[in-house]
């Protein structure tokens, strides 16, 4: 086989997707283009910092494929199109609905607030998206007798999330399908269906954030997360909770409701204080992103469906309470720090790197009365990793140059990773009609990888050799 397979990002760790094919030397397509997060380091050892920047050609570049919306994978956008990219943008119907308010937003931080720069970016953007249904092929416009042909199906991972086939061929050459997986969901991610692996593929480009560890079950993490809830509660706390604001947000505010639905169907001993919890969405992108999601219900899974049959409102319930404005945030902060008034807070970034979430850790970490709870993926370099490995010992934190003890409960579920654990990854190869020859393992950390490659080749008894 001819084809070239080139990664500029998410090779030696889980931030910066962005893959090439190159069909032949006239036709390429990008996989992703995504910004690098925490102490990564891009493909040629820059800081994160300095990796902005396109430094590959473009001009080869058929067709950016973006399998979902995470700013890991859609950030370097901007820089992309700086760098002289005039071709188009392909991804899920609702990937294209959530794409500009997730660019907006990074544009703004990264590159402009003006109104009418963001607002020229987006008109530049939106005017390249080409949106595509679940489970069709569609053509890439090539040069030189070269074809190429793509297929997104359901990743599972957040909504609109895809997987990437591509059916590719060189003038008088035999085809070839390379898979790229994108990010996996696991396969009861609150409100998505599961990924359905592919029929074949000749190479797999496989994430593998996960990959050497395996996810608690949902009703145990269900579990784990009402009792660190209850724990708060008994102590006159809050729970923080550090999240994405698209995706892992979402699925947390689905599981609360559930939570509460049952305690009200069959009370437990803390039910008459879950009946008077306040949950606190302070995020106002995040409040967007719900509202989005609330309009793309028919791409829902059949359980959520059948929540909002029976009149239930997983993402709009009573308890929820969204601060938007900054005003409102400080006077939440500066009561939940003086008060005992048990409170759930939901609030970006996801690994503390910034955000509103930074002003309630250094309001509430050094009580012992409140909890932290992570739910995603802490990047090695970010305060949350900090807080995760020094808070069990009692250490600090660094957060806006002050250094922050650690008293609050640190708690880590592990189970609500939207990311599939390596069983599922595993899954996803194996279960395919026919085995790739090749599996190529990006987006995760040396050991994830490794361990994901053993594990692989061993399911596979040796069939299938693994790249990492």
């Amino acid at each position: 086989m001819s084809y070239e397979l080139i990664h500029h990002g998410a090779r030696e760790g889980v931030t910066g997707s962005c893959h090439q094919l190159r069909i032949d030397p006239a036709n390429s397509i990008l996989v992703d283009c995504g910004l690098f997060q925490g102490a990564e380091t891009a493909a040629d050892g820059r800081s994160a910092n300095d990796a902005l920047e396109v430094r590959f050609p473009v001009e080869d570049l058929r067709a950016l494929v973006l399998t979902h919306v995470h700013i890991d994978h859609v950030g370097r956008l901007p820089w992309l199109l700086a760098a002289g990219y005039k071709g188009p943008i392909y991804c899920s119907e609702a990937s294209a609905r959530l794409l500009p308010t997730v660019l907006a937003d990074a544009f703004a931080l990264g590159v402009s607030r003006h109104a009418q720069h963001v607002e020229r970016y987006l008109q530049l953007v939106e005017s390249r998206l080409r949106p595509l249904p679940w489970k069709q092929w569609t053509e890439i416009p090539t040069q030189g007798g070269a074809s190429c042909r793509i297929r997104l199906q359901r990743a599972g991972h957040i909504l609109g999330s895809a997987y990437v086939e591509c059916d590719a061929r060189t003038p008088g050459g035999a085809p070839w399908r390379i898979v790229f997986s994108g990010d996996l969901g696991a396969p009861w991610t609150p409100l998505l269906p599961a990924p359905v692996p592919p029929w074949r593929a000749d190479c797999v480009v496989l994430e593998s954030t996960y990959g050497d560890r395996i996810h608690e079950s949902r009703r145990t993490r269900r579990a784990r997360l009402q009792a660190a809830i209850e724990h708060a509660l008994q102590d006159g706390g809050s729970v923080i909770v550090p999240a994405f604001s698209i995706g892992r947000t979402q699925e947390l505010l689905y599981e609360l409701e559930d939570i509460l639905h049952r305690q009200a169907k069959a009370p437990g001993p803390h039910a008459a204080r879950w009946a008077q919890l306040r949950i606190y969405l302070d995020s106002p992108l995040a409040s967007r992103f719900t509202a989005l999601y609330r309009e793309l219900q028919p791409h829902w899974d059949a359980e959520a469906h059948a929540r909002l049959r029976s009149g239930r409102h997983p993402l709009a319930f009573d308890q929820l309470v969204a601060l938007d404005e900054h005003d409102a945030h400080l006077a939440n902060v500066r009561r939940l720090a003086a008060s005992a008034e048990p409170a759930i807070v939901i609030a970006a970034s996801g690994m503390c790197a910034g955000g509103r979430v930074v002003n309630y850790l250094k309001a509430l970490l050094p009580d012992p009365r409140h909890d932290v709870l992570f739910v995603g993926y802490q990047a090695a370099g970010t305060p949350g990793a900090d807080i995760q490995r020094h808070g069990p010992r009692a250490g600090y934190v660094m957060l806006d140059g002050q250094r922050i003890p650690i008293r609050a409960a640190i708690h880590t579920l592990g189970g609500y990773s939207a990311h599939a654990d390596q069983r599922d990854l595993i899954r996803f190869i194996t279960r395919m009609r026919h085995w790739p020859a090749e599996v190529r393992l990006v987006h995760g950390e040396a050991g994830a990888r490794a361990a994901l490659a053993r594990a692989i080749e061993h399911a596979s008894g040796g069939r299938i050799v693994c790249s990492h």
